[in-house]
């Protein structure tokens, strides 16, 4: 069945109308007609059953009738990643949604080789990509911020897994801030509940003085995502399942 992520509340009886792009999908695309169910959820009212209620060529209107599922959401998981090319990033936007991420923050570091990039578009993909998943809530996607801007203001009580490619020295100990990164499913094991983060570099690695920074804080944890280096959609897509697998709502009884 369509599902569509819609802005207005959602209760018994609730009119809706679908913005212009959504009411053309479904009359013209999709053809639904007049009596015609599709599932709405809006991240706050759990999902709705509705029926196409009418038709007219402004549009279309939606009415709520069932509710099929509670709000719920999932793990306070954010995906910090840094500015990459349009394509990758539209990628990691997307599967970041598929794998539950529920914020994805963009930066900027001294070696980011993209310095603009489409917020709304990024938005729009993260939608459609919950819609597809059955999520009930959409990861929003925040505009750029640089590094050293985001460190600035982090809330310590959110742990930060940094994924540290640069290729560490292997007589180094573990640990540490100038030791050898973590594999990450170790790191993970040893990890703690609550609110996570996944920080991802640029295609260039994150220059020394930012990985000497990341390194000191005590609430990030280094690690390495294996012996090959990855590029950032790889890595993101890696590091986010390592997590849900471990610490998130993929993890055996959650």
């Amino acid at each position: 069945m369509i599902r569509l992520h819609v802005t207005q509340p959602l209760s018994q009886g609730a009119a809706v109308a679908p913005s212009p792009e959504q009411s053309r999908y479904l009359t013209q695309v999709m053809r639904q007609a007049v009596g015609d169910e599709i599932l709405l959820f809006n991240g706050a009212d759990g999902e709705w059953r509705a029926r196409i209620a009418e038709v007219s060529k402004r549009g279309c209107v939606l009415t709520a009738h069932e509710r099929t599922r509670e709000q719920s959401t999932g793990p306070d998981l954010d995906l910090v990643i840094a500015l990459v090319k349009r394509a990758r990033l539209e990628t990691i936007v997307e599967k970041a949604t598929e794998l539950g991420a529920r914020r994805i923050r963009l930066v900027t570091t001294r070696r980011t080789n993209a310095d603009h990039t489409n917020v709304s578009r990024l938005q729009a993909i993260a939608v459609e990509a919950a819609e597809q998943t059955g999520r009930l809530d959409v990861p929003e996607v925040a505009a750029p911020e640089k590094l050293e801007r985001l460190l600035e203001g982090w809330d310590a009580g959110r742990a930060l897994m940094f994924c540290d490619e640069a290729g560490d020295d292997p007589s180094e100990e573990w640990g540490g801030e100038h030791g050898r990164a973590k594999p990450a499913l170790d790191a993970l094991r040893a990890g703690r509940a609550g609110p996570w983060a996944v920080l991802i570099g640029p295609e260039g690695g994150f220059a020394p003085e930012e990985r000497q920074r990341l390194r000191g804080l005590p609430h990030v944890t280094p690690v390495t995502l294996g012996p090959r280096i990855l590029r950032a959609d790889t890595a993101a897509i890696s590091a986010l399942t390592l997590w849900q697998a471990t610490l998130g709502d993929w993890a055996a009884g959650t």
